[in-house]
């Protein structure tokens, strides 16, 4: 099969599963894609696993003005194909916070070079963009102290009120501190770096107590 008809065989069990209160729902509240069938994620994470991953078909799902092929084709993608030259495909299709947060969890978080991502998405201006970095490398093994102090501090700057950043980058700066307790020294003068703003007294705040709960 062309990767038309693999879409639509695809489509076919996505529908067997739709909920049509939850597509109006996530409509009233902006998620609105296009088509949207309202299966939930566990359920499309489930449907991915059955398939093999195929890069190119991923892409040409990430394309296609449906929710949940676009939310299975994170999962289908292949981490070790995803480089700098990628990046911009993949931040295209990033419309909306549940998008930025599965592309997050199922390829970015598993890509090589995830410091080269950081520090071009960080600095973007469309929050969900530089949100989707954050979650990634809060979640993958190569991320770098230092390339996460820059990431978070120009992510900041560029977006001094947006919950999704502030969010974003309290799940990295609790990630790396986990994995290196040294980290927790540095904390203080990076929060200094910081613009005053809404997001950095969200961070302030959040990783007062959050940082206890670190052994």
């Amino acid at each position: 099969m062309d990767n038309t008809q693999r879409m639509i065989a695809l489509l076919g069990r996505v529908r067997k599963q739709m909920n049509g209160a939850v597509s109006e729902s996530m409509a009233t509240d902006g998620e609105n894609y296009g088509l949207n069938y309202g299966v939930s994620i566990a359920t499309l994470r489930e449907i991915a696993a059955t398939e093999q991953p195929d890069h190119d078909f991923a892409k040409y799902l990430y394309q296609q003005q449906v929710r949940e092929l676009r939310l299975i084709a994170c999962h289908l993608a292949e981490p070790a194909k995803v480089d700098i030259h990628d990046f911009p495909f993949w931040a295209r299709g990033i419309r909306n916070a549940e998008l930025a947060e599965e592309l997050a969890f199922a390829l970015l978080s598993k890509i090589y070079d995830i410091n080269s991502l950081m520090g071009i998405w960080t600095t973007e201006s469309n929050e969900l963009i530089a949100y989707a970095a954050l979650m990634a490398a809060a979640r993958n093994k190569r991320t770098t102290q230092e390339v996460a102090f820059i990431a978070a501090e120009k992510s900041v700057r560029a977006n001094p009120t947006s919950r999704n950043i502030a969010h974003g980058v309290v799940a990295l700066l609790c990630y790396i501190a986990a994995n290196d307790k040294s980290v927790k020294v540095g904390l203080p003068t990076l929060l200094e770096s910081m613009p005053d703003c809404p997001v950095k007294e969200f961070v302030a705040e959040e990783l007062e107590w959050r940082l206890e709960t670190i052994e």
